[in-house]
């Protein structure tokens, strides 16, 4: 049975290569802003015609904003754009089209009723400061010491732990690697390999047992059989050095564009209470994913 599985990794990455992988993010906004700048004032031409009574058959040309329609106008305008395309590659240009064309499908499904879920808003603009900086790319390779990711125009990526676990399935054949994702989350860069495995069809061992589980506060899960499972409370151990670290981060001058003002840099609270948030929702998902009933 083939089924895709992601496997994540932390990354080590020195501070040259943390600078060309924000670049890397960097182009992929740059390539969806000019994308739905480009979409929006079609759009946006449109409406005003309506309004001035011009009939629907005379109307500006619509433009379409699947993923082959952008790459290719990105293509198109990319020199007078971003002269200095050529020192990314072109997968992060890629990322950002990507991510556009599925938002406004997403978006236009909704509209139409096609889409179950929430309603989805029309995409929004991509801000360098409060957007993740994300790069996905679908050529890329695992060394033999398992320690090291192959991007491309990133080189060598030294990996935090080792990939044994996905270079063994990698070696006997087993998996494919489909597509690399590079991403900073709470301070941390991690790349996130999506992958095709070729998994055996598993039998339950008790085919005829069954076992209630109720998720709760107090107690992270209480089953039928009566067991507990405690809750290790993350977010409370954590809370006593968040609450330090946001009262140091009151008393520091921070960034201002609008009467611009520069902040201090002898502020480190604000990414350290950022980290302590990232570290105990990490911690309650591992728990949450490593506590199963027994059997």
């Amino acid at each position: 049975m083939k089924t895709l599985q992601a496997y994540r990794f932390a990354l080590d990455l020195s501070p040259r290569q943390e600078r060309a992988v924000l670049a890397h993010a960097g182009a992929a906004r740059v390539a969806h802003n000019w994308a739905l700048a480009r979409v929006r004032a079609v759009m946006s031409q449109r409406a005003a015609e309506r309004t001035y009574g011009v009939p629907d058959e005379l109307l500006s040309p619509p433009i379409s904003w699947s993923l082959p329609s952008l790459r290719k106008a990105w293509n198109a305008a990319k020199d007078e754009v971003a002269p200095w395309w050529a020192e990314c590659s072109k997968e992060a240009f890629n990322t950002g089209l990507d991510a556009l064309a599925r938002a406004l499908k997403n978006w236009s499904d909704s509209r139409k009723g096609a889409r179950k879920g929430h309603a989805v808003g029309f995409p929004r603009f991509k801000s360098r400061r409060r957007s993740t900086p994300t790069v996905t790319t679908g050529v890329m390779r695992i060394e033999a010491d398992r320690r090291h990711v192959v991007l491309p125009r990133l080189g060598a990526l030294r990996l935090h732990e080792s990939a044994r676990k996905l270079a063994r399935r990698l070696e006997a054949g087993t998996a494919r690697i489909m597509s690399a994702t590079v991403r900073r989350e709470g301070g941390r860069w991690f790349v996130s390999f999506t992958c095709q495995v070729e998994r055996a069809v598993r039998a339950p061992a008790r085919p005829g047992s069954m076992v209630g589980v109720d998720l709760g506060v107090k107690h992270l899960a209480v089953l039928s059989t009566g067991e507990r499972v405690a809750n290790p409370r993350h977010l409370v151990v954590a809370a006593r050095r968040m609450r330090r670290l946001a009262r140091a981060v009151s008393r520091c001058v921070t960034p201002d564009r609008r009467v611009r003002r520069v902040g201090s840099n002898r502020c480190p609270g604000r990414s350290k209470s950022f980290r302590g948030r990232t570290r105990a929702s990490s911690g309650y998902a591992a728990t949450v994913y490593t506590s199963s009933p027994p059997g």
